[in-house]
């Protein structure tokens, strides 16, 4: 059996997490953070995104399923529908993920 990184760790890698960290630190969406940070929630849609996920019921469902891989997909903590309904309705992290798009591309044009 293959032993390397998950193919979302693998796509995952593409991201700035220093960008990340900073927009996030800007907006202040780490405040009044216990456990579900930006970057979990981030991870999350990113996943239900590329996995074609329709509901946050179908997204729980599924993280579930990979509950002893969600370390190395890069989830910190546990995955609730109860979480995914609040960070989603507070917009605590809405603002910094949405700046994401907004962030210059690492590539340099030629």
């Amino acid at each position: 059996m293959y032993a390397g990184k998950l193919v979302f760790a693998q796509i995952m890698e593409h991201l700035p997490l220093h960008t990340f960290r900073r927009i996030v630190a800007r907006y202040a969406g780490e405040r009044k953070v216990k456990s579900f940070s930006c970057l979990d929630q981030f991870l999350c849609m990113a996943f239900a995104q590329l996995t074609f996920r329709e509901s946050l019921r179908d997204i729980e469902a599924c993280l579930r399923a990979q509950r002893s891989k969600l370390y190395h997909l890069g989830i910190r903590s546990t995955v609730a529908r109860n979480t995914l309904a609040n960070t989603s309705a507070t917009g605590r992290c809405t603002r910094s993920t949405s700046s994401i798009s907004c962030c210059p591309s690492r590539t340099r044009s030629t």
